[in-house]
């Protein structure tokens, strides 16, 4: 949702004060724990879910890069103090890192990221959030992105030495809008002759990594991402699905991230190869996951996308199937100088 590279985490705390344990990696157990909070954000009040907070964003930035970026991640998990083991809030930091890319290029990124969750009952703990961010990445410019309706976050930010991005945030910039919509009255998909449908399960992981790759080429993605997103739970090889042309290529993908506590699916990531888009083919899989996701038990599918006015395209792809947005992020940063 908000970009193909990020994340190690570091620093698990214990409870809710500032209780840190060893440096250790983050894990499948970690992960869950993050997804529990967002699936209780989700059910209790979905506008507040963060930029890369979701159920299906956590396991596809886990799966795919933990492998290549897991020594440039920090985390901090605060845990309940009813003895439940589950958590009022996280955050993770990432910090500078170079990742290569499918043409042999490079991508660097010199400044750190926060992305976070906090209970709606806990807004208090985000000064500690902001705290930790701050010891972390220490003399790096330090980029946050809250959700509009987020008051308690965009309220404490000036203090903290953070401003309005004013170019990732304008109308040609790279922030993003969280969409919707019921999984009612859906139309039967339809694709130009000889192209069809198939599953991760049907084409194997080699030839799903191919076709994400040609979709966002040049991409960071391998097949070890791919291992890494199919292991992460709720990763299900049957709502990945794909658009195969008449002589075999896979020219579109989609998966599918199917949470059955609070009945959504995710959209993420959502991809057409260059050479087979304007065909209506990115529709026709939309449709088809749809129902897809249906039958699995959702009721409700979600999907991100660029928001601002200058990169409508994958907008108006998704408001042509029935999404509407209902939030979106708000770029802040705080240079060091």
């Amino acid at each position: 949702m908000f970009g193909e590279a990020w994340i190690r985490w570091l620093g698990e705390g214990s409870g809710e004060q500032a209780v840190k344990g060893t440096p250790q990696d983050l894990g499948a157990a970690q992960l869950r724990l993050m997804q529990g909070l967002a699936q209780e954000v989700t059910t209790l009040r979905p506008h507040l879910l963060e930029g890369g907070a979701t159920v299906g964003e956590l396991a596809w930035i886990f799966g795919k890069d933990r492998a290549a970026l897991g020594d440039t991640w920090r985390h901090r998990l605060w845990r309940r103090a009813d003895g439940s083991g589950r958590l009022d809030a996280w955050a993770w930091v990432c910090l500078p890192y170079t990742v290569k890319r499918s043409d042999g290029s490079t991508s660097t990124t010199n400044s750190a990221n926060l992305v976070w969750q906090v209970h709606p009952d806990r807004p208090e703990l985000l000064d500690e959030i902001l705290d930790w961010y701050a010891e972390q990445a220490a003399g790096l410019d330090r980029f946050i992105t809250p959700q509009d309706p987020d008051a308690h976050m965009l309220a404490r930010l000036p203090a903290y030495g953070y401003e309005p991005d004013t170019e990732m945030g304008g109308d040609s910039g790279d922030w993003h809008q969280f969409n919707r919509r019921s999984l009612v009255n859906l139309p039967e998909p339809a694709l130009p002759p000889g192209f069809c449908f198939r599953t991760a399960a049907e084409v194997g992981p080699l030839a799903a990594t191919r076709a994400h790759v040609d979709a966002w080429h040049p991409s960071t993605f391998t097949e070890t991402s791919m291992a890494g997103v199919q292991a992460a739970w709720p990763y299900r090889d049957d709502l990945h699905v794909l658009v195969q042309a008449p002589d075999g290529t896979l020219v579109a993908s989609a998966i599918m991230w199917f949470d059955p506590y609070s009945r959504t699916a995710e959209f993420e990531p959502v991809g057409t190869h260059p050479s087979y888009r304007r065909q209506g083919l990115g529709t026709a899989l939309l449709w088809h996951g749809m129902h897809r996701a249906r039958d699995a038990g959702a009721v409700t599918m979600l999907v991100a996308c660029v928001g601002s006015p200058a990169r409508p395209a994958a907008r108006e792809l998704y408001y042509a199937v029935g999404f509407e947005p209902f939030t979106r992020d708000v770029p802040y940063v705080r240079r060091e100088k």
